[in-house]
């Protein structure tokens, strides 16, 4: 089917394209609601027995399992390509109450350019953490060839109150300021750790799930060690961020300005004023911003990208170490080292030993 034709089929729900970006919306007010809209979405498939939907479409290719983990817990895992530049944003049906928290971590792969004369790019991972109150509105922007993994965890008020300690806080920690605040919503990033290879246990829990009598319980364990564990490293966090504000958050633009920083790490950091200018921000307005969306600053940011790149390209190419140390902007090897072992606590050397410098 055509884009065309597709527009045709779902005119009463999308806002077409706007600004590079064709708008997709997903009913949010309870995780049964998001994934009966996710049903009956036009080209989708649904599998009853294995509670998953798979869609293809002009836009998007993938899938989408979800499951009741425990009572008022939910989770849902998507697994997406994007072949249009897509927005994907939250939408409130009238009259129908919105109560529940998430707690969505996304898993999300793009291509990086090398300079290397065998590699000219490479796979690499972004990982998100974020938290949402209920009846927060949200949106995401995806540039086409993006591939993504969306594990989204729906808690319900009686299922936080009776597991998750909010009321016990101390009223001066961050995550505590952030809920008393306006503000709807939180994010992390390398937050958890081993969080990617916790979450993909969960899905092959979720892909086999008929196939283990001890399936329901093993995959209640895993779900609330992963999501303990966020909680508890949210907890004591200790970023300082003005909740206060009210401004509203162009999230095209900060997508725009953390795909500029992400996309080619060899070129040298060009510096925040022309980030501001190439997203028509202030400075200022475009530091906040992105230190809200992104928890942390766009220096810091840009470095913990450079230096988590550097390690996935240790752990999947043969490149050499003082290679690798040019493709992420070190022209010299022993200041490469002290960045990545400030980031990780090791040397490079000692996750590939048999690499030398020359």
């Amino acid at each position: 089917m055509n884009i065309t034709k597709w527009l045709q089929f779902i005119k009463p729900n999308v806002n077409f394209y706007k600004d590079g970006f064709f708008e997709f919306p997903f009913l949010a007010n309870s995780p049964q609601l998001m994934i009966e809209s996710t049903i009956k979405t036009p080209l989708s498939r649904h599998v009853l027995e294995e509670q998953t939907v798979y869609r293809n479409n002009p836009f998007t290719k993938g899938e989408m399992r979800y499951r009741e983990i425990d009572e008022g817990l939910w989770l849902t895992i998507s697994t997406i390509e994007f072949k249009q530049n897509t927005l994907i944003k939250s939408v409130y049906a009238e009259g129908i109450p919105s109560e529940h928290y998430t707690l969505t971590f996304t898993i999300f792969e793009s291509d990086v350019m090398l300079s290397n004369t065998f590699l000219d790019k490479i796979p690499f991972q972004n990982k998100f953490w974020g938290f949402k109150k209920p009846g927060t509105d949200v949106g995401a922007y995806f540039y086409k060839g993006s591939k993504c993994q969306f594990y989204i965890y729906h808690f319900s008020p009686d299922w936080i109150k009776k597991h998750i300690p909010f009321d016990k806080l101390d009223n001066s920690i961050p995550f505590k300021r952030f809920l008393d605040s306006d503000k709807g919503f939180i994010s992390y990033q390398d937050i958890v750790p081993n969080a990617e290879e916790l979450s993909h246990a969960i899905l092959h829990k979720f892909k086999t799930f008929n196939y283990d009598v001890f399936s329901e319980t093993l995959l209640k364990a895993e779900t609330l060690t992963l999501v303990t564990s966020f909680f508890k490293n949210a907890f004591t966090d200790l970023r300082t961020q003005d909740y206060s504000t009210k401004e509203s958050i162009d999230y095209q633009k900060m997508a725009k300005c953390e795909r500029m920083i992400s996309l080619n790490f060899s070129k040298p950091f060009n510096g925040i004023d022309e980030l501001a200018e190439r997203v028509n921000l202030s400075t200022s307005k475009l530091k906040k911003d992105f230190k809200m969306v992104y928890g942390s600053s766009i220096l810091q940011y840009h470095i913990d990208k450079k230096m988590q790149f550097a390690m996935n390209l240790l752990s999947t190419t043969d490149m050499q170490i003082k290679e690798i140390a040019q493709e992420v902007g070190y022209d010299s090897p022993s200041k490469f080292s002290a960045a990545f072992k400030k980031k990780f606590d090791k040397l490079p050397s000692d996750i590939r030993p048999e690499n030398s410098w020359f």
